[in-house]
């Protein structure tokens, strides 16, 4: 994680208004620009409205969702688990 630029190794780094946070979300790099502190803790949709969203526009469409399940509605067997694994392993190779 970058706070205005600068490399973050702590968790609990203080951010204020106009910050600008890089960071990774799942197999992406998103820019965030803090516009106001919320005061509390509250619903995603008034979170929203407490950042700007910097990150460039072609880098969201070219985002793929990673496969969740092989088939079917109910959560993978265990041989369908073994071939995601090796799917997995075969890709980080």
């Amino acid at each position: 994680m970058r706070i205005n630029g600068n490399h973050v190794t702590k968790p609990a780094a203080n951010v204020g208004v106009g910050d600008v946070l890089t960071f990774t979300q799942a197999d992406r790099v998103r820019v965030i620009k803090i516009a106001a502190l919320g005061i509390r803790r509250g619903p995603a949709t008034e979170a929203q409205t407490l950042y700007e969203d910097l990150t460039p526009k072609d880098d969201t469409e070219k985002h793929v969702p990673p496969i969740a399940r092989i088939e079917g509605n109910s959560r993978p067997t265990k041989r369908d688990r073994r071939k995601l694994d090796l799917d997995r392993r075969g890709a980080l190779e």
